[in-house]
């Protein structure tokens, strides 16, 4: 090494590994400095495709509101009431509405979603002015072993004869899969309301007769 007062000049002479020269005051090998990562730099499991060259940005699944599943519109439960069509004063007619799951797919808010409509519950207007909320949509009397004319859950009583206008609207709670297999529940309740269906509700007076209506159709109550 060489001093001028202007530049220093350092002279080295350059050792090839496995040639048998060593160092003129080591006689071991020197110990290979640690590597030392750069924090900066991503390690290559959380980089996609191994490319951390790249910027990747993390987006996440929007929210969702009832107004955002206009498009997705489970089915109407069916309804219907035994007897079928008709009724009686003063004695239970059953109605029975039937709502299911349902897993709709399609595009939500640019993602491809599926949406899941879960049945929470039926909305009964019998026709007379008077309505009910129930949490199941009924059964008939055979399935829940019960005798005709019983009450049930969603049966109804009517005072007076006529014909009465009879709807049941299902109330479903909704979530939303973005493809990730967890579903992100939507606030509120889509509804689907069923078609019409009408009960004939009748008076039945019984009367002590000696013959029967097919033997005598003018007798009393034929």
């Amino acid at each position: 090494m060489s001093n001028s007062g202007t530049q220093v000049d350092v002279g080295a002479s350059t050792t090839t590994p496995g040639s048998g020269a060593s160092h003129p005051h080591n006689d071991h090998h020197s110990p290979v400095p640690p590597v030392i990562q750069n924090p900066a730099v991503p390690a290559p499991d959380s980089c996609p495709l191994d490319r951390c060259d790249l910027p990747y940005d993390v987006v996440s699944p929007p929210d969702v509101t009832l107004a955002d599943l206009a498009s997705f519109r489970p089915d109407r439960p069916s309804l219907s009431g035994e007897p079928a069509g008709f009724g009686v004063v003063g004695m239970p007619a059953n109605l029975v509405a039937a709502a299911s799951e349902q897993h709709i797919r399609g595009t939500l808010l640019g993602w491809d979603v599926t949406v899941r409509f879960v049945p929470a519950g039926f909305v009964f207007e019998y026709g007379d002015g008077s309505t009910a909320r129930t949490p199941t949509g009924g059964a008939t009397w055979q399935r829940l072993g019960q005798a005709q004319f019983t009450p049930t859950v969603t049966s109804h009583v009517y005072a007076a004869r006529g014909t009465y206008p009879v709807s049941a609207m299902v109330q479903y709670s909704a979530s939303v899969d973005f493809g990730s297999g967890t579903w992100r529940p939507v606030e509120g309740y889509v509804t689907a309301a069923s078609g019409g269906y009408d009960v004939r509700v009748l008076e039945v007076r019984t009367a002590l007769v000696d013959k029967t209506c097919a033997e005598n159709p003018h007798g009393p109550g034929c």
